[in-house]
């Protein structure tokens, strides 16, 4: 089997750095479900969660699909694996009635899965590591999956994920400008491991634009909604309206109606406190756009989200410069300081937190905490050709919006810059906030 990587580069991580990256990505799931009861594994039906013991035999199924089986040639470790886990063919409404193993069989299945993949990866070469990598970050999209998944089902905090949370850090307001120019929107081989929706760059003009310091903030969102924000239908879209209307949303999908001044909102099975200036999220894009036109602002494009995160300005300052940052602060890896990735709080942190992540142009947290819903619709890049995972990003073309950045559940290895995450507009149960732009 041919296992060219002429246009799927890989990150060049070792053998033992992917053992490792597989181990990292497996606690994570099992930490977020081991301690789940039988019935908090199943769940009940919703159309935007899957039951949970469902999920984690897919993760499992994906590793061994594209590894052991696509790779290696092996034969199914369960025969009736395809029928069960398969996401493309198993309908998602079906998936609570499927005989799946009971959850000590799936959490066998799971490590059988990855016992075998170390024990292959020892003699995988360069190319064929392309399918671990993507093996990995289909995993680490899953653990995201299924944290929020304990959010939406009101389900007890996961144990040990998150750090601490961190002091308050205040707002942080204002707007920056960028310079106008050409900019290479996209990926290119050099940045390693890609998703196909990415490739590749390609030279876009954009206009000088201010885009926010930092993304709105829960007291920035509270605001509109003692305007009336949600009741005044001059503000919203007629897609959002009926959105809107359909769900008779009054505020975001946890908050909880004011009580003597006070906002609060549900945490996984707590009431908390809404922090003022932390990013609001859990908004769908619809409430995004609504609060821009009640603030007189607009979200921005993923061009100029992407150019405000990584680009750098000329010398002069006059335009953009031809040259990016690999992430907004630099060449180094992502670390607490820079961002809120890979759990580093076990939630969003203000928005005036990790000064050292901002980027050439003063932007913060372009990385991490919370995902920012953008003005773009999610369609191909020209020329673009699907990758050998083919319903990752071409079934759902035209009919979502781009979000970019990562949230603070999102891997770093997912995080990049130049990711392009994708949900329809009426998603409000992701890590999704938004940082907005002059008009």
């Amino acid at each position: 089997m041919d296992h060219g990587q002429a246009h799927r580069p890989t990150s060049g991580a070792s053998a033992a750095e992917l053992g490792a990256q597989l181990r990292e990505a497996r606690l994570r799931t099992r930490r977020l479900t081991e301690d789940l009861a039988s019935t908090e594994l199943l769940g009940p039906r919703l159309d935007i969660v899957n039951p949970v013991l469902w999920e984690i035999g897919h993760v499992a199924w994906f590793h061994e699909h594209w590894t052991l089986r696509h790779l290696a040639g092996r034969a199914p470790l369960i025969e009736r694996a395809d029928r069960l886990w398969d996401s493309s063919a198993v309908p998602h409404a079906t998936r609570w009635q499927l005989d799946l193993p009971d959850r000590a069989g799936t959490f066998a299945y799971m490590a059988d899965v990855l016992a075998r993949q170390e024990e292959l990866l020892a003699t995988a070469d360069e190319d064929a590591r392309y399918f671990y990598e993507l093996a990995i970050r289909h995993e680490d999209m899953h653990v995201e999956a299924l944290t929020y998944t304990r959010q939406t089902l009101a389900y007890a905090p996961p144990v040990g994920l998150g750090g601490a949370p961190l002091p308050a850090r205040g707002a942080l307001p204002g707007d920056i400008a960028i310079p106008g120019g050409a900019w290479r929107l996209g990926s290119t081989p050099a940045d390693g491991f890609v998703f196909d929706n990415e490739k590749w760059a390609h030279e876009t003009v954009l206009s000088p634009f201010r885009i926010a310091r930092a993304p709105v903030t829960n007291a920035d969102f509270a605001a509109f909604i003692e305007a009336g924000g949600y009741r005044t239908r001059e503000f919203w879209s007629d897609a959002g309206w009926q959105w809107r209307d359909r769900r008779a949303a009054e505020r975001p999908v946890y908050w909880l109606p004011r009580r003597d001044g006070v906002w609060t909102a549900r945490r996984y099975r707590q009431i908390e406190e809404i922090a003022p200036h932390a990013p609001v999220v859990f908004v769908s894009w619809f409430e995004a756009e609504a609060w821009c036109r009640w603030a007189g602002r607009r979200l921005p494009s993923e061009a100029e989200w992407e150019a405000a995160a990584v680009g750098v300005p000329s010398a002069d300052g006059t335009r953009l410069a031809h040259d990016r940052r690999r992430w907004p602060w630099g060449d180094a890896p992502p670390s607490p300081r820079h961002a809120n990735l890979d759990f580093a709080h076990d939630a969003p942190v203000d928005v005036a937190a990790c000064p050292e992540g901002d980027s050439a142009f003063g932007c913060r947290q372009m990385i991490g905490n919370v995902w920012e819903w953008t003005s773009s619709e999610f369609l191909p890049f020209a020329g673009f050709a699907a990758d050998p995972y083919k319903d990752y990003s071409q079934p759902w073309f035209g009919s979502r919006k781009v979000l970019r950045g990562g949230g603070w559940a999102t891997s770093a290895r997912i995080a990049r810059p130049a990711y392009r995450n994708f949900f329809t507009p009426d998603r409000c149960d992701v890590f999704a906030g938004f940082r907005t732009c002059a008009l």
